[in-house]
């Protein structure tokens, strides 16, 4: 039995398949994805069921735009679906996918494996402890009965800075961001939402969340995706392995046992027009 891990799909169906199919994914193995299954690529509604449909062989956190999908999906954001998404609001299966979706976590830890596995990442100023205790909060919120609400107070940049005493709405929009939209980070945990290159685009007195040195150790491998720019990207403690599949680069996969690396080149068709 094998474990693998898979970046950012967004949609790119036929390249997930040729992965699962060069890595010989077998049926006793274990598919963990770092979120954005969905949008942009061609084939969002596929790769929802695919996965949806695999039970508890595949485990997938939520990435930025799941959440954007499902807050359209609930009626509450102001943001249209691009054309990428139109497929999934149009499913006859639509409501059971997202119920599916709503149920999914924002972290997933595994010690016997020492991964951690969230889209964005885990900042320098949270424990492993902390970092699973507000990943719930945003679940509970996702899976409560006010989720709507939820959903008209998620987006937005402030604060762009984390405080214990942050409350109400505020609070899980700042833990939203954290464990989605972060790429680089300040000492004192300010994220910066502008830059969205790769490393040589870092702001002055921003570093990459993975650079910043940690007061406590995780103790874990960090998995993530998010960060298609960055390309595939590894060092002691954590696994970068969004490789930009929906833009015509790759999709990439760890093994968690070895940390052997498994890519394939996008086989998708897409469409003239992206969102």
């Amino acid at each position: 039995m094998a474990t693998y891990a898979i970046g950012d799909v967004q949609g790119c169906y036929a390249s997930l398949r040729a992965l699962l199919n060069t890595v010989n994914f077998a049926a006793n193995d274990r598919l963990w994805l770092t979120g954005d299954l969905v949008n942009r690529g061609p084939s969002s509604v596929d790769v929802l069921r695919f996965v949806a449909d695999m039970g508890d062989q595949a485990q997938t956190v939520l990435g930025n735009h799941d959440l954007h999908l499902l807050a359209i999906h609930s009626g509450t954001t102001p943001f249209s679906p691009g054309k990428t998404l139109l497929p999934v609001l149009a499913a006859n299966d639509c409501d059971e996918l997202m119920h599916w979706l709503t149920c999914q976590p924002l972290l997933i830890d595994d010690a016997d494996l020492g991964c951690v596995m969230v889209h964005a990442g885990i900042p320098h100023i949270w424990d492993l402890s902390t970092a699973i205790g507000l990943a719930g909060e945003i679940e509970s919120a996702l899976q409560g009965d006010d989720s709507k609400t939820f959903f008209k107070h998620m987006y937005g940049n402030e604060p762009a800075c984390w405080q214990d005493d942050l409350s109400g709405y505020e609070r899980l929009r700042a833990i939203t961001n954290y464990f989605t939209r972060m790429r680089f980070i300040a000492a004192d945990g300010r994220l910066d939402f502008k830059a969205n290159g790769g490393l040589e685009t870092q702001p002055e007195n921003f570093a990459p969340w993975f650079a910043q040195a940690r007061p406590e150790p995780i103790n874990r491998r960090i998995i993530t995706g998010h960060w298609a720019a960055l390309g595939l990207y590894q060092d002691s403690n954590v696994s970068s392995i969004d490789t930009g599949c929906v833009w015509g680069k790759a999709l990439t996969a760890r093994r968690l046992e070895d940390g052997a690396i498994f890519s394939v080149h996008n086989q998708d068709t897409f469409p003239e027009e992206t969102a």
